[in-house]
């Protein structure tokens, strides 16, 4: 395959949804919120269509397989190829089992291990239940696409603004990215759990209990990301170091998050994860109060042309 043919191959979009099953119906990924009983999921998967991904992929539970195939696939495969895995507790590297008395799911970056057999190209993985914004997909394929054959290592995340994301019910929770303002590559994300305005500007609460102002154009994290197949191996390998640590053999509710394996990546120099800017507006529904102004936007969105009443 040679270089002019590798910029034209379509990046996949990877769906963390896992955590949908078995109360189908009352979760908010699958809350009408469009005018025409859209859910957020349909908008995320026109926009990728819209920006060039050529296939969509699922992580979901097993026991679930079913009834999403029927009330869910079905309404995509027809406008672009769809494929499904499977996250489950026991799916572990051998030598390992679950502790006793484990329950909960191993978290966002187990999810997307459950793609490697599915998943032999560039892909973006993101949240099924956030409205990410057409701007946020183009960017997101562009990096992908234009990837040279071959390409390890060379990683991006959709850096948000931070103005963009905010809830007018409270504060919200965000990764504040840090990067390097010439290369624009990732050096660290900061999780600060309450970010809101005050008079104007910007703010979050420190360790010390104090507001720290920032810029509107702060970036931040809204986990999504874009990754070369490699990135696989790498987090089986991780996985390993992760489960092994007696912390997190202890504590029944530890989770292998993408920050953390990201993190890992970046300071060991195995990987390089870019901070693409996007003029997107994130929304989701944080509070109950969010929902109102949801619908409000989406239609909104749809009047102004953005989105057809029939997508799917």
């Amino acid at each position: 395959m040679n270089y002019e043919l590798r910029i034209n191959m379509k990046p996949t979009l990877f769906l963390l949804a896992a955590g949908m099953g078995s109360r189908y119906g009352g979760l908010k990924q699958l809350d009408t919120l469009g005018p025409q009983g859209q859910s957020i999921m349909d908008y995320s998967i026109y926009d990728a269509i819209q920006a060039g991904f050529g296939k969509i992929v699922w992580v979901i539970r097993r026991d679930f397989e079913e009834q999403f195939r029927t009330q869910i696939l079905s309404k995509y495969e027809g406008h672009i190829p769809c494929e499904l895995c499977f996250q489950s507790l026991d799916a572990l590297p051998e030598g390992f089992t679950v502790p006793e008395g484990r329950q909960k799911p191993w978290g966002t970056n187990h999810a997307v291990m459950m793609g490697k057999d599915v998943i032999k190209e560039p892909f973006a993985v993101l949240n099924c239940d956030d409205f990410y914004d057409r701007d946020a997909f183009r960017v997101m394929a562009k990096f992908l696409s234009e990837l040279p054959e071959g390409s390890t290592g060379k990683y991006a995340m959709v850096g948000f603004r931070v103005d963009n994301t905010l809830s007018e019910s409270g504060t919200v929770s965000r990764g504040i990215c840090e990067n390097d303002d010439k290369t624009h590559l990732l050096t660290g994300v900061v999780e600060r759990t309450k970010i809101e305005r005050h008079d104007g500007v910007v703010q979050y609460l420190d360790e010390d209990e104090k507001w720290v102002s920032i810029p509107d154009t702060t970036p931040v994290s809204m986990n999504f990301w874009g990754f070369t197949p490699d990135y696989f191996e790498y987090s089986e390998a991780y996985f390993k170091t992760f489960l092994s640590d007696p912390k997190n053999q202890s504590n029944l509710k530890s989770e292998f998050f993408i920050p953390l394996m990201v993190d890992h990546l970046i300071k060991t120099g195995k990987a390089t994860c870019e901070v693409l800017d996007t003029t997107s507006k994130w929304f989701g529904v944080t509070y109950p109060e969010d929902r109102p102004e949801v619908v409000a936007k989406l239609a909104a969105l749809h009047k102004a042309g953005q989105y057809p009443d029939k997508m799917f």
